[in-house]
């Protein structure tokens, strides 16, 4: 269960009875736990998320476990204290549930956590007054909230750790992850040459690896990838804002997705596994639409990629991910997008970040907020997708006279990108149902088709 687990051709069953009964727990846990509750009601009515979406993991009595086995739940090899079992859908984008041998028997669960971000964001932002136990840097550090009629609330922060024990980090360890933090942080995306760029971003790579090891590296790398790309999208700036008034954070990410020009595509795929992600399935919405895209996941740390990159027909029969892919006379919406910007990698940041939310209430307070939400892009009982309105960035004008001298863009193109800019990120609002873990090709390929930059300058140019 810590290594990649995909059912055959990455068919993602809808697992609604496991999700089902996860939710009646969690409404018996939050009758019980007024604090908890409470809690609730405000990342509801604060941040348009569902209380369900921020549930790391609960504990229940051992009378429950015939249930849970009975909808799909198997044994996960997960480090747990003694007389635990550790149960996780292993299809399914669903909170764990640990079998407790010293649990009393009761309705609901005996324990439940929820993970932010950030234990210190998160007591600072509920204004509580505890200490976690585990030292800053630790693994695994644990907090109880509150205990109310044998309802105990907690919040859980993970440092690339999948597992349930604590352990005292090793000496020296807070200092190494402060450093590799700021080598993330102030990697050079733009060296005056791609070339450089990819190559310094190796190295800060293996030195972040040496520090901190491959896991907790993981976590650190796409934290600052979140960091950057919010700085450049107010949409994800006024979101964050509201999710850190509760101390919550980014924890309630789906998936990040990096568009890649095809020259370093395979530079992209190798740097992702060097942290720990494995491939998953691979998109190819044909000759047409022109795009593929490769999904990567690390387990152990719940972090998934949507890697995007133009395509040709003749690629899609092997890995497209595992070799350089030859330069083209043409660039489809992705292509032109890191032409106009740079990779998603380099110099742009990710495209956007896809979060879980309570789909409908998200686009009001959004709304609210004056920003506005496109027109879905998915739209099944089980999985809802839509942007924001993009972000528009300026484009430097010599990247846009490169693209012309390619033939890529045409002049009035050219100068249009040059005066207006064009759209660089989003924020996507996303929500998940019966643990729906995949993703729908024909609607991704509608919103890649629908984002590509000569169509959106058109649009601005007549508007």
């Amino acid at each position: 269960m810590t290594a990649l687990n995909a059912p055959a051709n990455f068919n993602w069953p809808l697992a609604y009875e496991a999700e089902a009964l996860l939710a009646a727990h969690i409404r018996a846990f939050l009758a019980a736990n007024r604090a908890a509750a409470v809690l609730a009601d405000r990342m509801r009515d604060g941040t348009g998320t569902d209380f369900f979406e921020w549930v790391d993991h609960f504990i229940v009595s051992a009378d429950h476990e015939k249930s849970f086995r009975d909808c799909g739940f198997v044994p996960e090899a997960a480090d747990a204290p003694a007389g635990h079992t550790v149960l996780a859908h292993p299809h399914a984008m669903l909170p764990r549930v640990i079998v407790s041998r010293d649990a009393q028997p009761s309705a609901g669960p005996a324990v439940l956590a929820i993970r932010p971000e950030s234990l210190a964001d998160f007591i600072a932002g509920q204004g509580l007054d505890g200490a976690p136990a585990g030292a800053p840097g630790s693994r695994y550090r644990v907090l109880t909230v509150s205990a109310e009629n044998g309802a105990v609330f907690q919040a859980v922060e993970r440092s690339g750790y999948r597992g349930f024990q604590g352990a005292e980090p090793r000496a020296g360890l807070a200092a190494d992850v402060l450093l590799a933090r700021e080598l993330f942080r102030t990697r050079p995306r733009d060296c005056g040459g791609d070339d450089e760029a990819v190559r310094r971003a190796f190295a800060v790579q293996q030195r972040c690896l040496g520090l901190v090891g491959r896991d907790l590296a993981c976590e650190l790398f796409f934290a600052e990838e979140r960091h950057f790309w919010e700085r450049r999208n107010r949409a994800a700036r006024v979101q964050k804002h509201r999710q850190d008034g509760l101390g919550l954070g980014w924890a309630n990410h789906d998936h990040h997705t990096f568009r890649c020009s095809r020259r370093y595509f395979s530079n992209l795929v190798k740097f992702l596994e060097n942290l720990g992600l494995e491939k998953r399935e691979r998109f190819y919405a044909g000759a047409e639409a022109g795009w593929g895209a490769q999904v990567m996941e690390a387990p152990a740390v719940g972090i998934v990629v949507f890697a995007d990159v133009d395509l040709l027909p003749t690629e899609i029969d092997g890995d497209f991910s595992a070799q350089p892919l030859p330069e083209t006379g043409a660039a489809r919406t992705v292509g032109l997008w890191c032409g106009l910007h740079g990779d998603s990698f380099l110099q742009a940041g990710m495209h956007h970040l896809e979060a879980r939310f309570n789909f409908p209430l998200l686009r009001a307070q959004l709304a609210a907020e004056g920003i506005a939400t496109m027109k879905p892009f998915s739209d099944f009982p089980f999985l809802q997708q839509a942007f924001t309105e993009g972000e528009r960035w300026p484009v430097d004008p010599r990247r846009a006279e490169v693209l012309l001298a390619r033939g890529i863009i045409t002049r009035e193109q050219c100068a249009g990108f040059i005066r207006d800019g064009a759209i660089g990120s989003h924020l996507e609002n996303l929500q998940r149902k019966g643990g729906f873990k995949g993703f729908n090709q024909k609607a991704v390929s509608a919103i890649i088709a629908a984002t590509d930059p000569r169509k959106l300058q058109e649009a601005h140019a007549t508007a």
